[in-house]
């Protein structure tokens, strides 16, 4: 007989008995929910760090997260900043998100088994969702830096861009939401069953819900994923879609850089291949509002109140803006849009010839030198094209920097510049003017979201920079300015650029100027809108100074409305003009105790120079004084002059006046003058500058705004009912109008040698200070008092600026004859 075979047994397979365990769906359900919370702290951390860590992570594989040499900002370190670009930039964007709350559903269903979440109908709209929404996200803000629609959203919207125009990209996008709206949360339909195979039946009659109906249908609908066996939700919290905002990324004031141009990739080989375009590189990140739906607003019975208790009304906020609530801003479309729109990189004109001559002159001419390069790029600009240069192994960076001159022979151009390094890169910048100069326009500049979507106190739209887009910086931050370059190089254009900025951001009620023009013509266009935004000294008729004599009592004049608000913010209890001016919106300050609302008061000196020729340490000083104590209370300077020298640009002023701007100068001492470094005598001019913002050095191609729109817009204001005066400084008296004022002579402490001096001028027919100092051998500031006392008791007219005063006696019978007069002999 044969022996019955046994049986083997098998031993049991370690995974399948953890399978089986009972708590392994508790396990798998905590897995679930901690992946889901690390991904979504990865992702919020990446929305605040994604430009400092792209840089390390652009190109990088996943042997990089064992580099404990490299940095990362995520929150979740390495591992974070990895996933985050992974997700947001090569993948999904924002969509990413879907994946957190499919992951957290999940990581539920394991935890609550009886909760009726249908896995694989969550799964297919989560994935339907994520590639929908980055395929429109991406469409919707393609001109956008930050990776909203990622790297799959950004080539199904280019695709469907080339090939339906778009009109059609944008028709298709909006019918698949409307679709994915109405079928997956059944806000107008009715099916019988979840899916397409069960057949969709209309209601009778079908026609448009209330709000309220609507709300209820979608919360139904929607908690269809977390229905319990016996039909009652065990959570009663609501979801709320609360407003998310992004800050703008000031280019100046946050570290690291993104370029904002087109990108190109220029190989080194002989045969040059066809440019790739990257597709990140568009402009600055923009602020974006997300505001969630409105709630109903129930109905609440009004209080009955008793005829015996007084009527208490709890007082509403003041607003400045109501005294010219019908105040109307310009629009748009009164600004000329020049060119073309440079910052859609579909219109973005490319010479690929001109970048293919240049990346082979530069790598020709370096070589030369015995200076290999690893890598070039190119980031092509309005005016200028940016190639970044990776340098080989043992190259010194100060090699390349020498060559600078060289490298501008070989590409016969003017206004090379190189930057060696990059800051927060490890590459060298040679920025080359391009053949073709595109105009940046302030249009383009006010109609970004960066400008028209920003919280900054003072936005001004300063132009376009190569490496970071739309170049919007805060007036109030700086807090004072500083232009200076050649004529016609830009300086007015620029000022009226940030002029117009501030009024399409600012209300009349908030903002006011004080303009101070020697030329008398540039400013004097404003003059229009003197009683919306300009300020001025009580009893002159013109609000532009344009008389030198005035500015100084102007300055000082400014300097009381300074010492005025700092009481104001002491009796407030508050140290900037900002928290003053919410206490008093609140109604937390009494009018009747001095309070009152603070507008902003930007100060624009178009010649300063010529100012300091004439009145000198007159002028310094309450500039001075004004640049250091007047940024807390509201008061801000902008001063532009076409003579960056030592002696007007002096160390007190540079000290206060951290924010300047260069356009293009003589000599690179004038450089050095304004910006502390060479550089600015290298620009090609027409609105080419440097700006320097907190020690960092950036190039910019400012927004060009012509005289007639500036014209048109001051019009359009000036049309609309303003104030019924202008806004009226403090009055300044100075010693010469205090002692007209007090009574004459005997108020006055009349030197010993003031007769003396009289007959002197008298006799030579001259008011010159000088002269009293030669002749009665007295310092500057005695013959200066003796001069204003000598204008005091009429025998010289007033000052003429560099001129001599007139003398008002004709000989010196005339002059005792006065002098009796003046003192009663």
């Amino acid at each position: 007989m044969c022996a019955r075979k046994r049986k083997k047994k098998t031993k049991p397979n370690f995974l399948v008995e953890i399978t089986k365990h009972q708590k392994f769906p508790q396990v798998l359900g905590f897995l679930f929910l901690l992946f889901g919370i690390m991904l979504l702290i990865a992702f919020l951390s990446y929305m605040n760090t994604w430009e400092v860590d792209h840089s390390t992570f652009r190109d990088a594989s996943i042997l990089i997260l064992f580099d404990s040499a490299t940095k990362a900002a995520n929150s979740l370190g390495r591992l974070g900043a990895y996933l985050s670009h992974l997700f947001f930039y090569r993948l999904f964007g924002v969509s990413s998100f879907v994946l957190v709350f499919l992951l957290l559903m999940t990581g539920f269903k394991f935890l609550l088994p009886k909760a009726k979440v249908d896995l694989g109908r969550l799964l297919r709209n989560c994935v339907w969702l994520m590639l929908l929404g980055s395929t429109v996200l991406a469409f919707a803000f393609r001109t956008q830096i930050f990776p909203y629609g990622g790297g799959f959203g950004t080539t199904v919207a280019k695709w469907l861009y080339s090939f339906m125009g778009f009109s059609g990209t944008a028709v298709l996008l909006l019918f698949f939401v409307l679709l994915t709206v109405f079928f997956l949360f059944d806000l107008s339909l009715n099916f019988s069953a979840p899916s397409w195979s069960g057949g969709a039946k209309l209601k009778k009659g079908l026609s448009f819900k209330r709000y309220s109906d609507g709300v209820k249908e979608f919360g139904t609908s929607f908690a269809d994923l977390f229905r319990f066996p016996s039909g009652k939700a065990k959570s009663s919290s609501s979801v709320k879609n609360s407003s998310t905002k992004r800050t703008p990324v000031n280019p100046k004031t946050s570290a690291g850089l993104r370029p904002s141009g087109r990108s190109i990739d220029l190989s080194l080989d002989t045969e040059t291949p066809k440019p790739k375009i990257d597709p990140k590189t568009e402009s600055q990140l923009m602020l974006d509002i997300n505001v969630g739906p409105q709630k109903p607003i129930p109905d609440i019975e009004p209080p009955t109140i008793s005829r015996d208790e007084p009527l208490h009304i709890s007082d509403e906020d003041y607003d400045p803006t109501r005294e010219l609530a019908g105040f109307t801003f310009p629009k748009l479309d009164m600004l000329e849009m020049y060119g073309q729109d440079l910052y859609d990189p579909e219109m973005m004109e490319i010479n690929e010839q001109e970048l293919k001559s240049n990346k082979n002159m530069i790598v020709e001419t370096l070589g030369n030198y015995k200076i290999e390069i690893s890598k070039i790029m190119a980031t092509v600009g309005p005016t200028i094209t940016l190639y970044e240069i990776v340098p080989a192994p043992g190259v010194r960076i100060s090699k390349i920097k020498n060559l600078e001159d060289d490298i501008a022979l070989s590409l016969a151009a003017l206004g090379i510049r190189i930057i060696a390094p990059i800051p927060g890169k490890g590459t060298v910048g040679i920025e080359v003017p391009n053949k073709k100069k595109e105009i940046v326009s302030l249009r383009s500049v006010l109609s970004a979201p960066a400008f028209k979507s920003s919280k900054m106190q003072l936005p001004i739209g300063l132009g376009y920079c190569i490496s970071s887009g739309i170049y919007v910086a805060d007036l109030a931050k700086m807090p004072h300015l500083l232009m200076a370059g050649a004529t016609g190089q830009g300086k007015s254009v620029g000022l009226n650029a940030i002029i117009t900025s501030l009024i399409y951001k600012k209300h009349p009620a908030e903002l006011k100027f004080v303009m101070i023009d020697p030329k008398m013509v540039e400013l004097s266009i404003y003059d229009k809108i003197k009683n919306h935004y300009l300020a001025q000294l009580p009893g002159e008729e013109d609000a532009i100074v344009t008389d030198t004599s005035k500015v100084v009592t102007t300055l000082n004049a400014l300097c009381l409305e300074m010492d005025s608000r700092y009481t104001l913010l002491k009796e407030g209890q508050v140290r900037d003009i900002k928290d003053y001016n919410k206490k008093f919106i609140k109604r937390q300050l009494n009018p009747k105790k001095g309070h009152r609302f603070l507008p902003y008061i930007v100060m624009v000196i178009d010649e300063y120079a010529d100012l300091v020729m004439t009145a000198g340490k007159e002028i310094e000083l309450p500039v001075a004084r004004l640049a250091q104590k007047a940024r807390a209370i509201g008061i801000h300077l902008i001063i532009a002059t076409q003579r960056p020298t030592v002696n007007i640009i002096t160390g007190t002023i540079k000290a206060n006046f951290p924010a300047r701007i260069a356009f293009k100068v003589s000599s690179k001492i004038d450089s050095k003058t304004i910006l502390d470094m060479v550089g600015a005598e290298q620009l090609i001019g027409r609105g080419d500058m440097l700006i320097s913002l907190g020690g960092n050095i950036t190039r910019l191609q400012c927004a060009f705004i012509d005289t007639p729109e500036v014209d048109r817009i001051t019009n359009f204001i000036g049309e609309q009912q303003g104030f019924a005066d202008a806004f009226m400084l403090p009055e300044f008296l100075d010693e010469i109008s205090a002692s007209h004022s007090a009574g004459g002579a005997g108020q006055v402490d009349w030197d010993p040698l003031f007769e003396e001096a009289a007959r002197l001028l008298v006799v030579n027919q001259s008011g010159s200070t000088s002269m009293i100092q030669r002749r009665l051998k007295l310092g500057y500031n005695r013959a200066g008092r003796i001069m204003d006392q000598l204008e005091i008791a009429g025998v010289v007219g007033p000052n003429l600026g560099s001129k001599v005063r007139d003398v008002l006696m004709p000989d010196e019978f005339e002059l005792e004859k006065h002098l009796n007069q003046l003192f009663g002999r």
